[in-house]
Protein backbone atom coordinates (compact mmCIF):
# COMPACT_ATOMS: atom_id res chain seq x y z
CA UNK A 1 0.00 0.00 0.00
CA UNK A 2 1.64 3.23 -0.92
CA UNK A 3 2.14 5.77 1.32
CA UNK A 4 -1.22 8.13 1.52
CA UNK A 5 0.71 11.34 1.09
CA UNK A 6 1.16 9.93 -2.97
CA UNK A 7 -2.36 9.83 -3.47
CA UNK A 8 -2.96 13.30 -1.80
CA UNK A 9 0.06 14.58 -4.09
CA UNK A 10 -1.52 12.92 -7.07
CA UNK A 11 -5.03 14.59 -6.23
CA UNK A 12 -3.55 17.67 -6.04
CA UNK A 13 -1.47 17.76 -9.30
CA UNK A 14 -4.71 16.38 -11.03
CA UNK A 15 -7.21 18.56 -9.73
CA UNK A 16 -4.69 21.61 -10.67
CA UNK A 17 -5.24 20.34 -13.89
CA UNK A 18 -9.16 19.86 -14.20
CA UNK A 19 -9.44 23.39 -12.77
CA UNK A 20 -7.01 25.29 -15.43
CA UNK A 21 -8.08 23.37 -18.25
CA UNK A 22 -10.66 21.21 -18.08
CA UNK A 23 -8.63 18.05 -18.95
CA UNK A 24 -6.60 15.22 -16.72
CA UNK A 25 -9.29 14.20 -14.37
CA UNK A 26 -9.47 10.61 -15.55
CA UNK A 27 -7.31 10.97 -18.30
CA UNK A 28 -4.59 10.79 -15.71
CA UNK A 29 -6.30 9.59 -12.51
CA UNK A 30 -7.09 6.18 -13.61
CA UNK A 31 -4.45 5.66 -15.53
CA UNK A 32 -2.37 6.50 -12.50
CA UNK A 33 -4.72 4.53 -10.07
CA UNK A 34 -3.63 1.26 -12.22
CA UNK A 35 -0.08 1.60 -13.72
CA UNK A 36 1.30 3.67 -11.20
CA UNK A 37 -0.30 2.24 -7.73
CA UNK A 38 -1.83 -1.46 -9.00
CA UNK A 39 -5.22 -0.84 -8.01
CA UNK A 40 -7.57 -2.98 -10.16
CA UNK A 41 -9.27 -1.44 -13.40
CA UNK A 42 -13.08 -1.74 -12.12
CA UNK A 43 -11.77 0.12 -9.28
CA UNK A 44 -9.52 2.79 -10.37
CA UNK A 45 -12.54 3.96 -12.46
CA UNK A 46 -15.08 3.83 -10.08
CA UNK A 47 -12.97 5.58 -7.53
CA UNK A 48 -11.97 7.68 -10.23
CA UNK A 49 -15.15 8.92 -10.63
CA UNK A 50 -16.44 9.72 -7.10
CA UNK A 51 -13.37 11.69 -6.75
CA UNK A 52 -13.83 13.44 -10.11
CA UNK A 53 -17.80 14.35 -9.39
CA UNK A 54 -16.32 15.30 -5.73
CA UNK A 55 -13.59 17.25 -6.87
CA UNK A 56 -15.89 18.69 -9.71
CA UNK A 57 -18.30 20.29 -7.14
CA UNK A 58 -15.87 22.42 -5.76
CA UNK A 59 -14.85 23.90 -8.76
CA UNK A 60 -18.16 24.53 -10.60
CA UNK A 61 -19.45 26.13 -7.03
CA UNK A 62 -16.63 28.36 -8.42
CA UNK A 63 -17.13 29.16 -11.56
CA UNK A 64 -21.09 29.71 -10.85
CA UNK A 65 -19.88 32.48 -8.30
CA UNK A 66 -18.06 33.84 -11.70
CA UNK A 67 -21.04 33.47 -13.69
CA UNK A 68 -19.26 31.85 -16.46
CA UNK A 69 -21.36 28.40 -16.85
CA UNK A 70 -23.76 28.23 -19.45
CA UNK A 71 -26.12 25.95 -18.02
CA UNK A 72 -28.57 25.25 -21.26
CA UNK A 73 -25.48 23.34 -22.31
CA UNK A 74 -25.06 21.40 -19.43
CA UNK A 75 -28.42 20.73 -19.30
CA UNK A 76 -28.65 19.27 -23.27
CA UNK A 77 -25.45 17.32 -22.33
CA UNK A 78 -27.01 15.95 -19.55
CA UNK A 79 -30.30 14.81 -21.75
CA UNK A 80 -27.61 12.23 -23.69
CA UNK A 81 -25.13 11.39 -20.90
CA UNK A 82 -26.78 10.26 -18.10
CA UNK A 83 -29.28 7.58 -19.76
CA UNK A 84 -25.96 6.55 -21.36
CA UNK A 85 -24.67 6.02 -18.60
CA UNK A 86 -27.08 4.11 -16.90
CA UNK A 87 -27.47 1.55 -19.85
CA UNK A 88 -23.23 1.12 -19.06
CA UNK A 89 -24.04 0.80 -15.27
CA UNK A 90 -27.31 -2.31 -16.11
CA UNK A 91 -24.34 -3.64 -19.09
CA UNK A 92 -21.51 -4.22 -15.98
CA UNK A 93 -24.05 -5.20 -13.59
CA UNK A 94 -24.89 -8.02 -16.10
CA UNK A 95 -21.38 -9.34 -16.31
CA UNK A 96 -20.02 -8.48 -12.95
CA UNK A 97 -16.26 -7.95 -11.79
CA UNK A 98 -14.62 -10.47 -14.35
CA UNK A 99 -11.82 -10.53 -16.58
CA UNK A 100 -13.66 -9.65 -19.77
CA UNK A 101 -14.80 -6.56 -17.81
CA UNK A 102 -11.52 -5.58 -16.76
CA UNK A 103 -9.99 -5.92 -20.00
CA UNK A 104 -12.94 -4.10 -21.97
CA UNK A 105 -12.52 -1.03 -19.62
CA UNK A 106 -8.47 -1.02 -20.26
CA UNK A 107 -8.94 -1.08 -23.67
CA UNK A 108 -11.57 1.68 -23.60
CA UNK A 109 -9.37 3.79 -21.65
CA UNK A 110 -6.68 3.44 -23.77
CA UNK A 111 -8.87 4.40 -27.01
CA UNK A 112 -10.57 6.97 -25.40
CA UNK A 113 -6.92 8.62 -24.20
CA UNK A 114 -5.53 8.30 -27.71
CA UNK A 115 -8.86 10.21 -29.05
CA UNK A 116 -7.84 12.87 -26.32
CA UNK A 117 -4.41 13.06 -27.78
CA UNK A 118 -6.07 14.79 -31.31
CA UNK A 119 -8.67 16.71 -29.13
CA UNK A 120 -5.72 18.10 -27.17
CA UNK A 121 -4.02 19.10 -29.60
CA UNK A 122 -5.83 20.35 -32.62
CA UNK A 123 -8.46 22.50 -30.52
CA UNK A 124 -7.00 25.87 -31.85
CA UNK A 125 -7.65 24.73 -35.59
CA UNK A 126 -10.96 23.15 -35.07
CA UNK A 127 -12.57 26.30 -33.10
CA UNK A 128 -10.79 28.23 -36.51
CA UNK A 129 -12.32 26.36 -38.71
CA UNK A 130 -15.76 26.10 -36.73
CA UNK A 131 -15.85 29.79 -37.17
CA UNK A 132 -14.99 29.79 -40.93
CA UNK A 133 -17.83 27.21 -41.53
CA UNK A 134 -20.60 29.29 -39.87
CA UNK A 135 -22.68 28.03 -37.06
CA UNK A 136 -25.36 25.24 -38.21
CA UNK A 137 -29.24 25.85 -37.07
CA UNK A 138 -29.92 25.87 -33.17
CA UNK A 139 -32.22 22.77 -33.23
CA UNK A 140 -29.46 21.03 -35.02
CA UNK A 141 -26.78 22.34 -32.69
CA UNK A 142 -28.94 21.36 -29.65
CA UNK A 143 -29.33 17.71 -31.43
CA UNK A 144 -25.57 17.37 -31.37
CA UNK A 145 -25.06 18.42 -28.06
CA UNK A 146 -27.59 15.80 -26.97
CA UNK A 147 -26.03 12.81 -29.05
CA UNK A 148 -22.27 14.12 -27.75
CA UNK A 149 -23.85 13.39 -23.97
CA UNK A 150 -24.54 10.49 -24.96
CA UNK A 151 -20.88 9.91 -26.42
CA UNK A 152 -19.43 11.22 -23.28
CA UNK A 153 -22.12 8.89 -21.16
CA UNK A 154 -20.33 5.64 -22.43
CA UNK A 155 -16.76 6.32 -22.37
CA UNK A 156 -16.85 8.27 -18.59
CA UNK A 157 -19.13 5.26 -17.26
CA UNK A 158 -16.79 2.30 -19.05
CA UNK A 159 -13.53 4.60 -18.51
CA UNK A 160 -13.59 7.40 -17.05
CA UNK A 161 -12.23 9.57 -19.41
CA UNK A 162 -13.97 11.74 -22.04
CA UNK A 163 -15.61 14.10 -19.86
CA UNK A 164 -12.61 16.72 -20.69
CA UNK A 165 -10.44 16.78 -23.71
CA UNK A 166 -12.89 14.84 -25.95
CA UNK A 167 -15.86 17.07 -24.33
CA UNK A 168 -14.15 20.32 -24.68
CA UNK A 169 -12.82 19.55 -28.04
CA UNK A 170 -16.74 18.77 -28.91
CA UNK A 171 -18.15 22.18 -27.39
CA UNK A 172 -15.09 24.03 -29.28
CA UNK A 173 -16.67 22.97 -32.48
CA UNK A 174 -20.38 23.48 -31.81
CA UNK A 175 -20.08 26.82 -30.47
CA UNK A 176 -17.35 28.41 -31.45
CA UNK A 177 -17.73 32.22 -29.90
CA UNK A 178 -18.17 30.59 -26.44
CA UNK A 179 -14.79 31.12 -24.23
CA UNK A 180 -12.56 28.83 -23.37
CA UNK A 181 -12.87 29.53 -19.58
CA UNK A 182 -16.77 29.73 -20.37
CA UNK A 183 -16.68 25.88 -22.28
CA UNK A 184 -13.92 24.69 -19.16
CA UNK A 185 -16.59 26.39 -16.82
CA UNK A 186 -19.36 24.20 -18.83
CA UNK A 187 -18.00 21.32 -19.51
CA UNK A 188 -16.30 20.61 -15.50
CA UNK A 189 -20.26 21.35 -14.56
CA UNK A 190 -21.45 18.81 -16.62
CA UNK A 191 -18.95 15.97 -15.41
CA UNK A 192 -20.71 16.39 -12.22
CA UNK A 193 -23.92 14.63 -12.17
CA UNK A 194 -22.61 12.19 -14.61
CA UNK A 195 -19.63 10.92 -12.46
CA UNK A 196 -22.00 11.34 -9.67
CA UNK A 197 -24.33 8.78 -11.71
CA UNK A 198 -21.26 6.35 -12.68
CA UNK A 199 -19.44 6.75 -9.47
CA UNK A 200 -22.82 6.03 -7.28
CA UNK A 201 -23.09 2.91 -9.87
CA UNK A 202 -19.47 1.97 -9.52
CA UNK A 203 -19.80 2.01 -5.84
CA UNK A 204 -23.14 0.20 -5.16
CA UNK A 205 -21.18 -2.83 -7.35
CA UNK A 206 -18.21 -2.20 -4.86
CA UNK A 207 -15.72 -1.11 -7.29
CA UNK A 208 -14.43 2.30 -4.79
CA UNK A 209 -12.00 2.36 -2.57
CA UNK A 210 -13.40 4.66 -0.12
CA UNK A 211 -9.80 4.77 1.71
CA UNK A 212 -7.95 5.95 -1.51
CA UNK A 213 -11.38 7.98 -2.56
CA UNK A 214 -10.93 10.24 0.94
CA UNK A 215 -6.88 10.43 0.42
CA UNK A 216 -7.15 11.53 -3.09
CA UNK A 217 -9.69 14.18 -1.95
CA UNK A 218 -7.64 15.44 0.86
CA UNK A 219 -5.50 17.22 -2.49
CA UNK A 220 -7.81 17.54 -4.67
CA UNK A 221 -10.36 20.03 -3.74
CA UNK A 222 -7.31 23.00 -3.06
CA UNK A 223 -5.93 21.95 -6.63
CA UNK A 224 -8.80 22.16 -8.18
CA UNK A 225 -9.29 25.55 -6.23
CA UNK A 226 -5.97 27.33 -7.14
CA UNK A 227 -6.60 26.01 -11.01
CA UNK A 228 -9.65 26.92 -11.16
CA UNK A 229 -7.84 30.80 -10.52
CA UNK A 230 -5.34 30.41 -12.72
CA UNK A 231 -7.63 29.09 -15.27
CA UNK A 232 -6.75 31.13 -19.16
CA UNK A 233 -3.36 32.64 -17.27
CA UNK A 234 -1.17 30.39 -18.37
CA UNK A 235 -0.04 29.46 -21.96
CA UNK A 236 -2.19 27.37 -23.41
CA UNK A 237 -0.06 25.80 -26.27
CA UNK A 238 2.13 24.58 -23.39
CA UNK A 239 -0.37 23.15 -21.56
CA UNK A 240 -1.49 21.48 -25.01
CA UNK A 241 1.47 19.92 -26.04
CA UNK A 242 2.48 18.62 -22.25
CA UNK A 243 -1.08 17.11 -21.93
CA UNK A 244 -1.01 15.33 -25.61
CA UNK A 245 2.33 13.76 -25.59
CA UNK A 246 1.83 12.60 -21.82
CA UNK A 247 -1.83 11.17 -22.57
CA UNK A 248 -0.57 9.13 -25.82
CA UNK A 249 2.43 7.40 -23.53
CA UNK A 250 -0.39 6.46 -21.22
CA UNK A 251 -2.84 5.41 -23.76
CA UNK A 252 -0.16 3.46 -26.01
CA UNK A 253 0.91 1.93 -22.53
CA UNK A 254 -2.73 0.96 -21.65
CA UNK A 255 -3.66 -0.75 -24.75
Amino acid sequence: MPHSWLYTLSGLLVGFLVGMTGVGGGSLMTPLLILLFGVKPQSAVGTDLLYAAITKIFGTALNRHHGVVRWRIVLLQMAGSLPAGLLCLIFLRHFGPSPFVSKLITEVLGVALLLTVPAILFKPWLQKWSIGAGTPRPQIVDVLTVVLGVVLGTLVTLSSVGAGAIGMAALTVLYPRVSTRELVATDIAHAVPLALLAGGGHWLQGAVDTVVLVELLMGSIPGILLGTLLAGRLREDAQRWFLGILLAIIGLRMI
